[in-house]
């Protein structure tokens, strides 16, 4: 569980402290075994944080998804978020439904499901310029690659390396997952 934990604090801590939508992050084959059953303890424990953590794919190594449920209601709301998911064959208006649909979209194989950017809180317009440039010709990367507005990206990169940074040091000093974990009012 500690490394579970070391993985949540480094990959996770700008979604712990709901400075961002979401996370992603692939933990080894050595950790399957046990990790259903963490990730059912963690989400007990953070329900009342509005912190949700589903396994997305299983194969060779495990993809965890780390979201704030109320964030990610509202982000995939957003006109032009709506539209790229139709694209891809997205047809349900709930959060379960539409994460249902990206885990099918990953076990497709074939080309990484590019949309996956609105589930982890990117710009719309970002995701939408990644796909029609097929990753080419951003204005900067970071998190993600962006096409849109650079300087408000740039901010949120140092913003969520800053807060990385920040989590690891209380994380090493003592301080709990549970004690980082940000409590937001759930709708």
């Amino acid at each position: 569980m500690e490394r579970l934990e070391r993985y949540l604090v480094e990959y996770c801590a700008p979604t712990l402290a709901s400075l961002k939508t979401a996370s992603l992050f692939s933990c080894p084959k050595e950790m399957l075994p046990g990790l259903c059953g963490s990730l059912a303890r963690l989400n007990r424990c953070f329900r009342e944080k509005g912190i949700r953590l589903c396994l997305l794919r299983k194969k060779g190594s495990a993809l965890v998804y780390v979201y704030r449920s109320g964030e990610l209601k509202r982000d995939l709301m957003v006109p032009e978020a709506k539209q790229i998911l139709v694209n891809y064959g997205y047809s349900t208006k709930e959060e379960e439904g539409a994460i249902a649909r990206l885990r099918e979209r990953l076990m497709e194989g074939g080309e990484f499901p590019h949309e996956i950017g609105l589930f982890l809180g990117y710009p719309p317009g970002d995701v939408k310029g990644f796909i029609r440039y097929g990753g080419r010709c951003c204005k900067c990367t970071g998190c993600w690659k962006v096409y849109g507005d650079e300087v408000k990206a740039k901010q949120a990169f140092a913003m969520f390396e800053r807060c990385k940074k920040a989590y690891l040091r209380l994380w090493q000093e003592g301080e709990s997952i549970m004690q980082l974990a940000m409590a937001v009012p759930q709708d």
